[in-house]
């Protein structure tokens, strides 16, 4: 990951020149078919022509997306191809759980099994995407979400309210963490005495932790 500042990217290329160099005097081999070359423009201007990278001689592979720790990452930042093949996935589980309802299973059953299946699948790493997703791609998961519902006969939490628990519990770790980077981030009341109520603070959970894992780590910068 670089940052490309100016349109020059000298440094940038440089450090990817030093990353090369460090493998080789540690016998280290780096794997250039599996090394992609993204690039995050957020600018108006024209569109830029930058260099391609180049490691040991090889041209690296230039995308438009990629898929990093199960989330897959757009150029444009934007969570369609994410959301969609999320719901492609949680879809395919659908039929087994259509499987065991018709084995006449306890609803119980049926709920453990779409929770520890389809709705760890809707929801990996939920707190990164799905605040910046739209309102299209939202109500395709949640159609998957419906579709559970009507198999299992009993009542799920909605794929907002997952999403809205784990930034609180994110939010509080990251408030009691006194060494975490991102703790100055958090204030207390004028008062001093207690923090903000993070059920009314969903604005900026929306805005700050729903989005800092990946987009702040990527805005101007290059893969």
């Amino acid at each position: 990951m670089g940052l490309i500042s100016d349109n020059d990217e000298r440094a940038y290329l440089e450090e990817i020149k030093h990353l090369e160099n460090w493998c080789q005097e540690n016998n280290l081999l780096l794997n250039i078919s599996k090394t992609k070359d993204l690039i995050v423009d957020c600018s108006k201007k024209q569109e830029r022509h930058y260099q391609p990278v180049r490691i040991s001689g090889t041209t690296v592979e230039r995308v438009g997306s990629f898929r990093y720790l199960g989330v897959h990452i757009s150029q444009d930042l934007s969570w369609s191809l994410h959301t969609n093949s999320l719901a492609t996935k949680a879809r395919q589980h659908l039929y087994h759980l259509r499987h065991l309802r018709d084995f006449r299973l306890p609803s119980k059953v049926l709920r453990n099994f779409y929770t520890c299946t389809i709705e760890s699948i809707l929801t990996g790493n939920i707190t990164d995407w799905f605040g910046n997703s739209t309102k299209q791609d939202r109500q395709a998961l949640q159609r998957v979400v419906r579709s559970a519902e009507r198999i299992t006969h009993t009542e799920l939490p909605d794929l907002q309210t997952i999403y809205y628990k784990r930034c609180q519990t994110k939010a509080m770790r990251i408030v009691k963490d006194s060494t975490h980077p991102n703790n100055r981030l958090f204030s207390l009341l004028r008062e001093r005495k207690s923090f903000p109520d993070l059920n009314r603070e969903k604005s900026l959970l929306l805005g700050w932790v729903g989005s800092f894992t990946i987009l702040l780590a990527l805005v101007w910068h290059r893969l």
